[in-house]
Order: C-alpha cells, then structure tokens, then sequence
C-alpha cells in the first residue's frame, strides 16, 4: 500500500514482504520500481477508444497492469506527471492548438499508422488488430442504426472526419449521396483513392450504381450545408468539452433528421486509464485525447433541441467507444 505523502515529501510504496522503497526519482521509475516490488493480479487494460488508446505504435507493447490495492498509489504517480508540458511544446512546434497539432499528426505519421489500422494489411501488431476490430465494429452498428430505418438510396449523409472513408464507401454502396471531410489532407487523398477503387461500376444491371462520395478538406468548424443524416465518429477525442458543445451544435445545425456521434467515455477508471498511458509517452502520443461524459454530451444535445433516441457501445480489448443517435426534440419519431 502506499504511505501518505506531500509534495515536498519522498514517495512511499511497500512490496508484498512490507519493505518499503523511498523514491525521490522521476515519476516513470516510481512506476517501474512499483511494478517490480509488487506481486498483481493482472487485468488486460481496456480500450480508452481511438487515439487515446494507441498504444500500438510501440512493437512489442507492453501494457502496465494494476492490482486492487495498488489504486491510490497509482494515483499518486500520476499527480506528478506533466503530459500537458509535451502537448504544449508540440502545439508550439506546428504553431497552434490542439487542431494544428491534429492536422499536422494525421498528415505525417498519424497517417501512416492508422491508414495500417483502418486498412487490411496484416502489417499490425495485436494491438493495433484490435483497435481495428473495435473501429470497424463501430461502423457496423451505424450501418444497422441506419438500414433498420429503411433504404439509404438518395439520402444525404455527411462523414465529418472520415478518415480513409471507412463508413463513407460503405455509406456509398448502400446508395446514399454522401459528402465526406477530414482534416487531413493525407486521409481525404486515401479515402478518395479507395472509393474509387471499391465503387467501380459493375454492369449486373440489377441496381443503379453507386455515387462516388464528394471528398473534401476541412475541419469540422468549417463544414456547411444541409444533410439528411450527420455522422461524426471518434473525432470528438479531439476536443475538450468546453469546444464540444460548440461543435455539437454545430453539427446538429447542418442536420435535418439525425446526428450520429461516437466518443470516448469519461469515467474516473478510464481516465485513469488514460493518464497511465501517458506515463509511456511513445511516438503515438502526438494529440491531445478527451473523454466525454455521456451525461455532458446529451446536455450539449438538449441545449440545441435534440435528445438521444438510441445508444449503442463498441467494445473490445483496446477500444471502447459510446455511439448515440440523436433527433429533433420536437418531433415524433416511431420507436
């Protein structure tokens, strides 16, 4: 267990045989010297979703496992720990924010490490594997919230953040007419090269053939227009919630009938969570990653007269995702 401490103070741990170690060394090595005095029960961590859970970049990873006792004296770790230090020199580095550092990650590296993830090279690790399992797992239940309702053919759909056009081509082959947008330029230039490589026009004569969605660059501030159905997934990562709201509204603003959201969870375990993978800073670790409490998105929601009508949740080792569908408050929709 852990001895109560100040600031000031050393740090105090006890070992399975109560021998106590007084570390005045960095954070990392309190950690490192914690797991290796310690006997744990061993948990596989799970996923924290998207970017904060990419652990991936490193091969070989090696995921820190905490027993139940050994809670508080993680937490204390994890007080000392400066990772809002790195974001800002990398935002210094690019000359911005966090979006800055966003466009400039997910057009150099972040590129080519999740182009790997969303794609189907078996160039992944076991990790990376089962992000890629838990994205795509997301992208089915979207399929199915919106196919359940009826035909896709004609509605208008927008893919803010489509990545490498994961959900925008399946969208396509439903036949919907979808306009489809990322902030990087690197994304847009993949997906664009992938639709038209997986919508080629086949002559079956038995159904007209799909409409190459409209790709373009841009961040989701930027975005205009009118749309049947809005659908942003695991983007909002990328925002605090001081900005989310804003860009909640936004979005809800630009759809007519629904908006489809996916985000990060904000539970005091997965923050926690989150913030032990920031002790093992690696080259992954290049955004900033927020989670979202449910309650403060429905909220955001309801402030521009939409409310949830349906929740779903996309689970696996290392991904874990809420997806919410949300519609007009005032309208009467058929369960």
């Amino acid at each position: 267990m852990a001895c109560s401490v100040s600031l000031t103070s050393p740090i105090c741990f006890r070992n399975a045989n109560n021998a106590k170690t007084a570390l005045n060394a960095s954070p990392i090595k309190i950690m490192k010297a914690t797991l290796r005095s310690r006997t744990f029960t061993q948990f596989a961590i799970p996923p924290l979703s998207t970017a904060a859970a990419d652990f991936a970049s490193v091969d070989g990873t090696t995921i820190a496992v905490i027993g139940g006792s050994s809670v508080a004296a993680l937490a204390a770790v994890l007080t000392l720990t400066d990772p809002e230090r790195r974001r800002q020199l990398q935002a210094e580095e690019v000359g911005g924010g966090d979006k800055e550092v966003v466009r400039e990650y997910f057009n150099n590296s972040g590129f080519q490490r999740w182009k790997k993830i969303y794609g189907e090279t078996d160039d992944v690790n076991k990790v990376q594997r089962d992000i890629r399992l838990g994205h795509s797992k997301t992208v089915e239940n979207v399929m199915k919230m919106l196919t359940d309702e009826g035909s896709l053919r004609g509605v208008t759909v927008c893919d803010a953040g489509c990545g490498t056009g994961c959900l925008a081509i399946p969208l396509a082959k439903e036949g919907a007419v979808v306009y489809a947008s990322d902030i990087s330029a690197a994304m847009v230039s993949e997906a664009e090269r992938q639709a038209k490589e997986q919508l080629q026009i086949t002559n079956d004569d038995q159904s007209p053939p799909p409409t190459m969605p409209k790709f373009q660059v841009s961040d989701l501030e930027s975005l205009k227009g009118k749309y049947d159905t809005v659908i942003c997934l695991d983007v909002l990562i990328h925002y605090p919630q001081s900005k989310a709201d804003g860009m909640i509204a936004h979005l809800a603003s630009l759809a007519e009938n629904r908006l489809i959201l996916s985000f990060a969870p904000k539970t005091f375990y997965y923050d926690l969570l989150k913030r032990v993978g920031e002790l093992f800073p690696g080259p992954s670790k290049a955004t900033r990653a927020y989670l979202h409490a449910e309650a403060d998105v429905e909220r955001a929601l309801q402030k521009v007269g939409w409310k949830i009508r349906k929740r779903g949740l996309s689970t696996t080792q290392f991904y874990f995702a809420r997806l919410v569908e949300a519609v007009p408050a005032l309208r009467q929709w058929s369960e």
